[in-house]
Protein backbone atom coordinates (compact mmCIF):
# COMPACT_ATOMS: atom_id res chain seq x y z
CA UNK A 1 0.00 0.00 0.00
CA UNK A 2 1.13 3.45 -0.65
CA UNK A 3 0.16 6.46 0.55
CA UNK A 4 0.19 10.42 -0.95
CA UNK A 5 2.54 13.24 0.74
CA UNK A 6 -0.66 14.10 2.79
CA UNK A 7 -0.88 10.77 4.62
CA UNK A 8 -3.66 9.41 2.16
CA UNK A 9 -4.00 6.25 0.37
CA UNK A 10 -2.38 6.72 -3.47
CA UNK A 11 -4.76 3.63 -5.84
CA UNK A 12 -2.81 1.51 -8.22
CA UNK A 13 -4.11 -1.14 -10.43
CA UNK A 14 -4.10 -3.89 -7.75
CA UNK A 15 -6.29 -1.78 -5.30
CA UNK A 16 -9.04 -1.98 -7.93
CA UNK A 17 -11.52 -4.88 -7.01
CA UNK A 18 -13.70 -6.63 -9.81
CA UNK A 19 -16.74 -8.17 -9.48
CA UNK A 20 -16.42 -11.67 -11.49
CA UNK A 21 -19.37 -12.08 -13.99
CA UNK A 22 -20.42 -15.50 -15.27
CA UNK A 23 -17.87 -17.94 -15.51
CA UNK A 24 -14.96 -15.29 -15.21
CA UNK A 25 -12.59 -15.46 -12.74
CA UNK A 26 -11.49 -12.20 -10.30
CA UNK A 27 -8.09 -10.49 -10.53
CA UNK A 28 -5.58 -11.92 -8.24
CA UNK A 29 -2.11 -10.72 -6.81
CA UNK A 30 -0.66 -13.76 -7.72
CA UNK A 31 1.10 -13.65 -11.25
CA UNK A 32 1.20 -16.53 -13.56
CA UNK A 33 5.14 -17.94 -13.39
CA UNK A 34 4.93 -18.58 -17.51
CA UNK A 35 7.87 -21.01 -16.58
CA UNK A 36 7.59 -22.37 -20.17
CA UNK A 37 8.13 -19.09 -21.69
CA UNK A 38 11.01 -18.51 -24.75
CA UNK A 39 13.45 -16.00 -24.41
CA UNK A 40 13.56 -13.80 -27.55
CA UNK A 41 14.83 -10.23 -28.56
CA UNK A 42 12.17 -6.98 -29.46
CA UNK A 43 13.31 -6.17 -32.95
CA UNK A 44 11.02 -3.20 -33.76
CA UNK A 45 7.65 -1.67 -32.25
CA UNK A 46 4.64 -0.93 -33.97
CA UNK A 47 1.37 0.47 -32.11
CA UNK A 48 1.79 -1.84 -29.37
CA UNK A 49 2.69 -4.89 -31.04
CA UNK A 50 6.19 -6.23 -30.58
CA UNK A 51 8.25 -7.70 -33.32
CA UNK A 52 10.20 -10.37 -31.46
CA UNK A 53 13.26 -12.73 -33.03
CA UNK A 54 12.50 -16.04 -30.93
CA UNK A 55 15.07 -18.99 -31.77
CA UNK A 56 15.29 -17.18 -35.52
CA UNK A 57 11.62 -17.02 -36.02
CA UNK A 58 9.83 -13.68 -36.34
CA UNK A 59 7.22 -13.72 -33.97
CA UNK A 60 4.42 -10.66 -33.19
CA UNK A 61 3.74 -10.34 -29.74
CA UNK A 62 1.43 -8.48 -27.19
CA UNK A 63 2.18 -7.56 -23.88
CA UNK A 64 0.95 -9.02 -21.21
CA UNK A 65 -1.52 -7.72 -19.11
CA UNK A 66 0.30 -8.19 -15.47
CA UNK A 67 3.42 -6.27 -17.30
CA UNK A 68 1.68 -2.94 -16.42
CA UNK A 69 2.14 0.62 -17.79
CA UNK A 70 6.14 -0.64 -18.55
CA UNK A 71 7.95 0.55 -21.55
CA UNK A 72 9.68 -2.33 -23.97
CA UNK A 73 11.72 -1.36 -26.51
CA UNK A 74 13.89 -2.06 -29.52
CA UNK A 75 17.03 -4.41 -28.16
CA UNK A 76 15.15 -5.96 -24.73
CA UNK A 77 15.45 -9.03 -23.88
CA UNK A 78 11.65 -10.83 -23.07
CA UNK A 79 10.43 -14.05 -22.04
CA UNK A 80 7.18 -14.32 -24.75
CA UNK A 81 4.91 -17.66 -24.49
CA UNK A 82 1.76 -18.31 -26.92
CA UNK A 83 1.72 -19.14 -30.57
CA UNK A 84 5.66 -18.94 -31.58
CA UNK A 85 4.90 -20.25 -35.37
CA UNK A 86 6.07 -16.88 -36.62
CA UNK A 87 2.71 -17.25 -39.03
CA UNK A 88 0.85 -14.53 -40.39
CA UNK A 89 -2.34 -13.47 -38.24
CA UNK A 90 -0.63 -15.37 -34.79
CA UNK A 91 0.06 -13.28 -31.37
CA UNK A 92 2.13 -14.34 -28.83
CA UNK A 93 2.65 -12.66 -25.59
CA UNK A 94 5.82 -10.86 -24.01
CA UNK A 95 5.11 -11.95 -19.92
CA UNK A 96 8.84 -10.40 -18.69
CA UNK A 97 11.45 -8.16 -19.77
CA UNK A 98 14.85 -9.39 -18.75
CA UNK A 99 17.06 -6.71 -16.68
CA UNK A 100 18.77 -4.12 -19.48
CA UNK A 101 22.76 -4.16 -19.49
CA UNK A 102 22.07 -0.53 -20.95
CA UNK A 103 19.91 2.00 -21.50
CA UNK A 104 20.17 4.68 -24.26
CA UNK A 105 17.64 7.26 -23.44
CA UNK A 106 17.22 11.20 -24.14
CA UNK A 107 14.39 14.11 -22.90
CA UNK A 108 12.37 16.06 -25.66
CA UNK A 109 14.40 19.14 -24.66
CA UNK A 110 16.41 19.94 -21.79
CA UNK A 111 14.09 21.03 -19.17
CA UNK A 112 11.58 17.78 -19.88
CA UNK A 113 11.64 15.96 -16.45
CA UNK A 114 10.12 13.00 -19.10
CA UNK A 115 12.87 10.60 -20.28
CA UNK A 116 12.36 8.43 -23.27
CA UNK A 117 14.16 5.27 -23.44
CA UNK A 118 15.59 4.80 -26.73
CA UNK A 119 16.80 1.58 -27.26
CA UNK A 120 17.92 -1.44 -24.77
CA UNK A 121 20.94 -3.69 -24.49
CA UNK A 122 23.26 -1.70 -26.37
CA UNK A 123 26.76 -1.58 -26.62
CA UNK A 124 28.20 0.85 -29.28
CA UNK A 125 26.79 3.95 -30.06
CA UNK A 126 27.19 5.22 -33.89
CA UNK A 127 26.40 9.16 -34.22
CA UNK A 128 26.42 9.72 -37.68
CA UNK A 129 27.18 13.39 -38.69
CA UNK A 130 26.98 14.47 -42.05
CA UNK A 131 29.84 17.03 -43.37
CA UNK A 132 27.72 18.30 -45.59
CA UNK A 133 23.71 18.97 -46.60
CA UNK A 134 23.22 19.52 -43.77
CA UNK A 135 26.52 21.39 -41.96
CA UNK A 136 27.89 19.62 -39.55
CA UNK A 137 26.70 20.00 -36.29
CA UNK A 138 29.51 19.42 -33.33
CA UNK A 139 26.75 20.62 -30.61
CA UNK A 140 24.41 17.65 -31.36
CA UNK A 141 27.37 15.24 -31.60
CA UNK A 142 28.58 16.36 -27.75
CA UNK A 143 25.10 15.60 -26.76
CA UNK A 144 25.31 12.35 -28.07
CA UNK A 145 28.69 11.53 -26.64
CA UNK A 146 27.54 13.15 -23.00
CA UNK A 147 24.57 10.78 -23.39
CA UNK A 148 26.56 7.46 -24.90
CA UNK A 149 29.14 7.92 -21.78
CA UNK A 150 26.07 8.03 -19.65
CA UNK A 151 24.51 5.01 -20.57
CA UNK A 152 27.81 3.13 -20.95
CA UNK A 153 28.16 2.86 -24.38
CA UNK A 154 31.61 3.18 -26.91
CA UNK A 155 31.07 5.78 -28.81
CA UNK A 156 31.66 5.86 -32.99
CA UNK A 157 31.61 8.90 -35.08
CA UNK A 158 30.34 8.02 -38.81
CA UNK A 159 31.42 11.25 -40.61
CA UNK A 160 29.21 10.96 -44.29
CA UNK A 161 28.75 12.91 -47.18
CA UNK A 162 32.67 13.06 -47.81
CA UNK A 163 32.59 13.39 -51.57
CA UNK A 164 31.02 16.67 -50.65
CA UNK A 165 33.19 18.12 -48.13
CA UNK A 166 36.61 17.40 -46.37
CA UNK A 167 36.09 15.89 -42.58
CA UNK A 168 39.85 17.53 -41.40
CA UNK A 169 37.63 19.98 -38.60
CA UNK A 170 35.86 17.45 -37.07
CA UNK A 171 38.22 14.85 -36.95
CA UNK A 172 40.81 17.93 -35.38
CA UNK A 173 37.99 18.44 -32.69
CA UNK A 174 37.30 15.13 -31.82
CA UNK A 175 40.15 12.52 -32.27
CA UNK A 176 42.59 13.89 -29.75
CA UNK A 177 39.55 12.94 -27.30
CA UNK A 178 40.07 9.13 -28.10
CA UNK A 179 36.67 9.04 -30.24
CA UNK A 180 36.91 6.49 -33.01
CA UNK A 181 35.89 7.60 -36.29
CA UNK A 182 35.12 6.39 -39.72
CA UNK A 183 34.86 8.85 -42.81
CA UNK A 184 32.12 7.92 -45.46
CA UNK A 185 31.56 8.43 -49.06
CA UNK A 186 29.04 6.81 -51.70
CA UNK A 187 32.29 5.09 -53.03
CA UNK A 188 33.90 3.93 -50.01
CA UNK A 189 34.68 4.30 -46.13
CA UNK A 190 32.58 0.91 -45.37
CA UNK A 191 35.18 -1.74 -45.06
CA UNK A 192 36.29 -0.11 -41.83
CA UNK A 193 33.15 0.44 -40.64
CA UNK A 194 31.94 -3.35 -40.64
CA UNK A 195 35.03 -3.87 -38.27
CA UNK A 196 33.95 -2.08 -35.56
CA UNK A 197 30.05 -2.73 -35.67
CA UNK A 198 30.90 -6.40 -36.11
CA UNK A 199 30.02 -8.82 -33.33
CA UNK A 200 28.73 -5.54 -31.88
CA UNK A 201 25.00 -4.40 -30.52
CA UNK A 202 25.63 -0.79 -32.18
CA UNK A 203 22.21 1.84 -32.06
CA UNK A 204 22.76 4.35 -34.74
CA UNK A 205 21.48 8.53 -34.28
CA UNK A 206 22.15 11.16 -36.09
CA UNK A 207 19.86 13.96 -37.11
CA UNK A 208 17.54 14.00 -40.20
CA UNK A 209 19.00 14.12 -43.63
CA UNK A 210 22.89 12.64 -42.47
CA UNK A 211 22.18 9.81 -44.61
CA UNK A 212 21.91 7.51 -41.55
CA UNK A 213 19.20 5.39 -43.24
CA UNK A 214 21.52 5.27 -46.72
CA UNK A 215 23.96 3.98 -44.44
CA UNK A 216 21.91 1.17 -43.13
CA UNK A 217 20.53 -0.08 -46.48
CA UNK A 218 24.05 -0.45 -48.01
CA UNK A 219 25.24 -2.45 -44.48
CA UNK A 220 22.41 -4.17 -45.20
CA UNK A 221 21.39 -4.45 -48.74
CA UNK A 222 17.50 -4.99 -49.17
CA UNK A 223 16.21 -3.54 -45.68
CA UNK A 224 14.83 -0.66 -47.82
CA UNK A 225 15.09 1.99 -44.86
CA UNK A 226 13.32 4.83 -45.91
CA UNK A 227 15.46 7.59 -47.19
CA UNK A 228 14.50 11.15 -47.21
CA UNK A 229 16.18 14.30 -49.16
CA UNK A 230 17.16 17.38 -47.09
CA UNK A 231 15.25 20.93 -47.62
CA UNK A 232 17.90 23.77 -49.65
CA UNK A 233 16.13 26.34 -47.75
CA UNK A 234 15.54 24.83 -44.34
CA UNK A 235 19.27 22.74 -44.73
CA UNK A 236 17.04 20.64 -42.66
CA UNK A 237 16.20 16.96 -43.64
CA UNK A 238 12.82 14.67 -43.79
CA UNK A 239 12.32 12.55 -40.99
CA UNK A 240 11.97 9.03 -42.87
CA UNK A 241 12.61 6.27 -40.49
CA UNK A 242 9.58 6.79 -38.19
CA UNK A 243 10.44 3.99 -35.61
CA UNK A 244 13.40 2.04 -34.57
CA UNK A 245 14.51 -1.63 -36.08
CA UNK A 246 17.24 -3.80 -35.03
CA UNK A 247 18.58 -5.49 -38.06
CA UNK A 248 21.12 -8.78 -37.57
CA UNK A 249 24.41 -8.12 -39.11
CA UNK A 250 27.49 -10.25 -38.90
CA UNK A 251 27.59 -11.45 -35.22
CA UNK A 252 26.19 -8.73 -34.00
CA UNK A 253 23.02 -5.80 -34.10
CA UNK A 254 22.89 -2.79 -36.21
CA UNK A 255 19.56 -0.49 -34.59
CA UNK A 256 18.16 2.13 -36.53
CA UNK A 257 16.63 5.11 -35.25
CA UNK A 258 14.54 7.41 -36.41
CA UNK A 259 15.96 10.78 -37.31
CA UNK A 260 15.64 13.97 -34.21
CA UNK A 261 16.27 17.27 -34.11
CA UNK A 262 17.10 17.74 -30.87
CA UNK A 263 18.91 15.17 -27.88
CA UNK A 264 17.72 16.37 -24.42
CA UNK A 265 19.43 15.26 -21.63
CA UNK A 266 17.45 16.56 -18.90
CA UNK A 267 18.22 13.21 -17.43
CA UNK A 268 22.20 14.02 -16.59
CA UNK A 269 23.52 16.08 -13.80
CA UNK A 270 25.50 19.25 -14.72
CA UNK A 271 28.35 16.93 -12.96
CA UNK A 272 27.92 14.28 -15.66
CA UNK A 273 27.46 16.18 -18.66
CA UNK A 274 31.07 17.96 -17.95
CA UNK A 275 33.01 14.61 -17.34
CA UNK A 276 31.52 13.92 -21.14
CA UNK A 277 33.63 16.42 -21.98
CA UNK A 278 37.03 15.04 -21.89
CA UNK A 279 39.22 18.00 -22.35
CA UNK A 280 37.11 19.83 -20.18
CA UNK A 281 36.82 17.80 -17.60
CA UNK A 282 40.29 18.39 -16.07
CA UNK A 283 40.00 21.46 -16.03
CA UNK A 284 36.56 22.06 -14.17
CA UNK A 285 38.02 20.11 -11.54
CA UNK A 286 39.54 23.65 -10.14
CA UNK A 287 36.30 25.21 -9.87
CA UNK A 288 34.33 25.49 -6.82
CA UNK A 289 31.65 23.50 -5.81
CA UNK A 290 28.14 24.08 -7.87
CA UNK A 291 30.42 26.47 -10.33
CA UNK A 292 27.90 26.76 -13.36
CA UNK A 293 30.99 27.39 -16.01
CA UNK A 294 29.34 30.33 -17.62
CA UNK A 295 31.28 33.89 -18.59
CA UNK A 296 30.40 35.16 -15.11
CA UNK A 297 30.85 32.67 -12.85
CA UNK A 298 33.60 33.19 -10.04
CA UNK A 299 36.24 31.23 -9.78
CA UNK A 300 35.70 29.36 -12.73
CA UNK A 301 38.88 27.38 -14.07
CA UNK A 302 37.09 26.64 -17.21
CA UNK A 303 37.30 30.32 -17.72
CA UNK A 304 40.61 30.74 -16.75
CA UNK A 305 42.16 28.16 -18.82
CA UNK A 306 40.21 29.06 -21.58
CA UNK A 307 41.75 33.23 -20.95
CA UNK A 308 44.99 31.46 -21.26
CA UNK A 309 44.23 29.86 -24.28
CA UNK A 310 44.30 26.12 -23.16
CA UNK A 311 41.04 25.24 -23.77
CA UNK A 312 39.25 25.17 -27.70
CA UNK A 313 36.81 27.85 -27.87
CA UNK A 314 33.92 26.46 -29.31
CA UNK A 315 34.15 23.55 -26.76
CA UNK A 316 33.56 25.69 -24.03
CA UNK A 317 30.96 27.28 -25.37
CA UNK A 318 28.97 24.41 -26.32
CA UNK A 319 29.46 23.01 -22.57
CA UNK A 320 28.51 26.74 -21.73
CA UNK A 321 25.34 26.19 -24.25
CA UNK A 322 24.28 22.74 -22.71
CA UNK A 323 24.56 23.57 -19.27
CA UNK A 324 22.11 27.12 -19.69
CA UNK A 325 20.00 24.96 -21.82
CA UNK A 326 19.45 22.94 -19.06
CA UNK A 327 18.16 25.32 -16.65
CA UNK A 328 16.03 27.23 -18.92
CA UNK A 329 18.44 30.54 -19.86
CA UNK A 330 18.67 29.52 -23.83
CA UNK A 331 17.27 28.63 -25.85
CA UNK A 332 18.80 26.10 -27.67
CA UNK A 333 18.87 25.69 -31.60
CA UNK A 334 17.13 22.59 -32.92
CA UNK A 335 19.93 20.08 -34.10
Amino acid sequence: MSRTRGGGRHLDEDDIRVRARGGSKPRTRNRPKHEGAVEGMVTAVDRGRYRCLVDGVPVVAMKARELGRGSIVVGDRVDVVGDLSGRADTLARVVRVRDRGSVLRRTADDTDPVERVIVANADQLAIVCALADPAPQPRFVDRCLVAAYDAGLSPLLCLTKADLAAPDELVRVYEPLGVPFEVLSPEGGLEGLRERLSGRTTVLVGSSGVGKSTLVNRLVPGTDRAVGHVNAVTGRGRHTSTSAAALPFEGGWLIDTPGVRSFGLAHISPEDIVAGFADLAEAAEGCPPGCAHQPDAVDCAVGAALGRGELDPARVASLRRLLASREGDTDEPEA
